[in-house]
């Protein structure tokens, strides 16, 4: 049966009881109200922190696609605990949750390492990396019958960027062109600031998602007049998105702890934004 990816952070990111878990993510669900998306939506942003902080932000991207159907799912999250150029993915195994276990999908991991030795199989970066695994609850109560391919990238240059979008959407034309794919971009953005600082700061990056400011956006990470964990997957998700033919974006949420906690002395921004075929423009 291959690898199993043991969930690290159930029971302190989200409920390790099943039930529970289920119950809570629904509850998010049922809060997340937003105008229906007119298209056929490609990628998400999607942020990563505990539930009791980021579940309902979460919430409005993964009701989004639930209205759609996709065969496979790449998750791209950042990695908190190295530095490395390119990005590890899984290639073989299971995904495990309280929820289930979700199915690797190998043709199309191995078809993107193909492409580009920037990709590689490395199961160990993936042990201890949360920003992918809080995604996956979501994706299973959302979604059904779905395959997943789990990247941590490790860097987010310009250039590396762009080659790993290149990398996943040749390795999607050859082995994934018959599929309905997803792309999850995780991120959290602006780290333990004050409330009024933080949206400031974030406001930079809802406003290059809400326009689809690739560049834009790049260049504001290089020069750091905003942030986020997640440069990379950020970055990837929306060069990926365009390159398989989203035109359109949207943020559906932003918010930060402070608005949780009520503590808005050092808070941390979660946004939800989608990539995504406006219905004129669907092939």
């Amino acid at each position: 049966m291959g690898m199993v990816r043991e969930p690290v952070v159930s029971g302190t990111f989200y409920p390790d009881d099943p039930k529970i878990l289920a119950d809570n993510i629904r509850g998010y669900l049922r809060n997340a109200k937003f105008e229906r998306i007119k298209g056929e939506i490609v990628g998400i942003v999607s942020p990563h922190a505990g539930y009791i902080y980021s579940g309902q932000v979460v919430a409005y991207g993964m009701k989004a696609v639930s209205m759609g159907s996709y065969d496979t799912v790449i998750v791209m999250g950042s990695s908190h605990r190295e530095y490395f150029e390119g990005a590890a993915i899984m290639d073989a195994g299971r995904y495990r949750t309280p929820l289930g276990s979700v199915d690797i999908d190998e043709e199309l991991a191995r078809a993107i390492m193909d492409e580009n030795k920037l990709v590689f199989s490395d199961a160990e970066i993936h042990g201890p990396e949360h920003s992918l695994e809080v995604q996956i609850p979501f994706l299973q109560t959302v979604l059904s019958g779905f395959k997943l391919v789990p990247m941590v990238i490790g860097s987010h240059e310009g250039d590396i960027c762009a080659s790993l979008a290149r990398a996943i959407y040749e390795g999607i034309r050859r082995e994934g062109r018959r599929r309905h794919i997803l792309l999850v971009g995780s991120t959290d953005l602006s780290h333990y600031h004050s409330y009024a600082d933080a949206m400031r700061l974030d406001k930079l990056v809802v406003d290059r998602l809400e326009t689809f400011d690739i560049q834009g956006m790049m260049e504001d990470f290089n020069n750091e007049i905003c942030e986020a964990c997640g440069k990379g997957p950020i970055i990837v998700t929306m060069m990926l998105s365009r390159l398989l033919g989203a035109g359109t974006s949207k943020v559906l949420k932003y918010t930060n702890s402070g608005d949780v906690s009520g503590d808005k002395g050092n808070v941390v921004g979660y946004m939800s934004a989608v990539f995504y075929r406006a219905e004129g423009a669907m092939a």
